[in-house]
C-alpha cells in the first residue's frame, strides 16, 4: 500500500527566535507542518524563517512582546489568514532574571511575571478563539520541574510557572466541562541548555548557570513533538524533573535544607559578570539569538519523557513495595526473636512433664 503523508497542521510558537522555541520550530517543520512564529524580535525570526523554509515548510512570523494581550490576539489573527486554522498553539515565551529577592526591583519581578505568566495566558486565549468554535485543538504549555518547586534566585520565575500550572489545571476542567475537543498538556522541563544564562539579568557576582546538567534544546522539541500526538495532561522530562517533583512530595522540608544549601553555588560560574552585560528583559538582544547556550559541554542529547500520571503511579508502587518488604523484615525479625526466647530443648521439656505429673499424682 502506498505511505500516505499525514496532514500538516498549523503550529504557533511563542518564544520561537530563540531556545526552545526555536528548536520546537525545527522539529514541526521536519514534519512538514505549518510554523507560525512569534516573538519580539524581528531579525531573529526572519533568520528562523528562513531556516524552516530552507527544510520545505512553510512559515510566518509576527514580532509582538506576549505581555500585550491585543498585539498577541491580532497576530494570532494574521497568521491564522496566512496559515489557516490553528491546530496546535506551544507557549514557549520566557524571561528570568537571576536574583534574590531582596534585591529585585518590583519593576523586574511584574516584567518576568508578564511574560512568564501572562504571555501564557494570552497565548491561550488566542488559541481558543480558534479552537473554541471548531471544538477541537491542542494547546501545549512549556513547564518546569519548578512549576512545582521553587529554588533561590529564580523566585520570579519559579512563581510564574506555578502560576501556569493553576492555569492550565483551571482551563482543562472548564474544557472538560464544556465535552470539549480540545487538549491541553503541559511538558515540565529540567535545566536546558539555551541561551536564557547568557542575556538574563543578574543581581549576582558571577555569571549564571544551569542547576545540575542540562539537556540539549532539541531533547525538548522531541518531547513536545511526541506530546502533541499524545493524550495525557503532563509529561516530565528527564531525571532531574522526576526527582525534583517526586522529592519535593514527600520531603519538601529537607528540599528546603538542601537548595539553601547547594542551590545559591550551584547557579554560578566561577567567571565574574561582565561590567557591561546585556539582557533582554526589557528589549531583544539580537546577537545572542541562537537554539543553544554556553553549555554544549556539560549537556546531554537524551532524556527519558514520562507522563505525570505514570510517574506518580510507578512511585506509589515502589513506595508500596517497600513498604511491604519493610513489613516483612520487621515481622521476620519479631518472629525470630520470639522463637529464640520461647525456645525449650527437649531435656528442660521432659523435666517440666515429670514435674507437672508429679504435681497431679499429689
Amino acid at each position: 500500500m502506498p505511505h500516505h503523508q499525514p496532514p500538516s497542521r498549523t503550529v504557533i510558537i511563542t518564544g520561537a527566535s530563540a531556545g526552545v522555541g526555536r528548536a520546537i520550530a525545527h522539529r514541526f517543520a521536519r514534519a512538514q507542518d505549518r510554523i507560525g512564529l512569534i516573538a519580539r524580535d524581528e531579525n531573529a525570526l526572519k533568520d528562523v524563517q528562513h531556516e524552516l523554509r530552507t527544510m520545505g515548510a512553510e512559515a510566518e512570523w509576527e514580532a509582538v512582546d506576549v505581555a500585550d494581550a491585543t498585539a498577541v490576539f491580532l497576530a494570532a489573527e494574521r497568521l491564522e489568514q496566512r496559515l489557516g486554522k490553528i491546530d496546535i498553539w506551544i507557549n514557549d515565551a520566557m524571561e528570568t532574571l537571576f536574583s534574590t529577592v531582596v534585591d529585585t526591583d518590583p519593576d523586574e519581578f511584574r516584567r518576568v511575571t508578564e511574560v512568564c505568566y501572562l504571555g501564557f495566558v494570552h497565548g491561550t486565549m488566542a488559541a481558543l478563539k480558534s479552537m473554541r468554535p471548531r471544538r477541537r485543538g491542542r494547546i501545549i504549555q512549556i513547564g518546569s520541574a519548578l512549576a512545582y518547586r521553587g529554588i533561590p534566585l529564580q523566585a520570579a520565575y519559579c512563581g510564574a510557572k506555578h502560576a501556569i500550572r493553576g492555569f492550565t489545571d483551571a482551563l482543562r476542567a472548564e474544557l472538560l466541562h464544556e465535552a470539549s475537543g480540545i487538549h491541553v498538556s503541559m511538558v515540565d522541563l529540567p535545566a536546558v541548555n539555551t541561551p536564557q544564562f547568557d542575556w538574563a539579568r543578574v543581581h549576582l557576582r558571577n555569571n549564571p548557570r544551569p542547576m545540575g546538567q542540562p539537556i540539549q534544546p532539541e531533547v525538548v522539541a522531541e518531547a513536545v513533538f511526541k506530546a502533541a500526538h499524545g493524550s495525557a495532561r503532563e509529561y516530565w522530562l528527564g531525571w532531574q524533573t522526576l526527582g525534583t517533583i517526586l522529592a519535593n512530595t514527600v520531603a519538601p522540608a529537607w528540599l528546603d535544607r538542601y537548595l539553601a544549601q547547594k542551590a545559591i553555588a550551584g547557579q554560578q560560574t566561577n567567571t565574574p559578570l561582565a561590567p557591561d552585560h546585556e539582557d533582554n528583559l526589557d528589549r531583544p538582544v539580537t546577537q545572542l539569538h541562537r537554539t543553544h547556550g554556553s553549555f554544549d559541554a556539560a549537556s546531554v542529547s537524551r532524556a527519558p519523557l514520562v507522563t505525570g500520571e505514570m510517574a506518580r503511579v510507578g512511585t506509589v508502587a515502589a513506595g508500596a513495595i517497600l513498604f511491604f518488604a519493610l513489613g516483612a523484615m520487621a515481622a521476620k525479625g519479631r518472629h525470630r526473636g520470639r522463637a529464640r526466647k520461647n525456645y525449650s530443648s527437649p531435656r528442660r521439656d521432659i523435666a517440666r512433664i515429670r514435674s507437672a505429673v508429679r504435681q497431679a499424682i499429689a
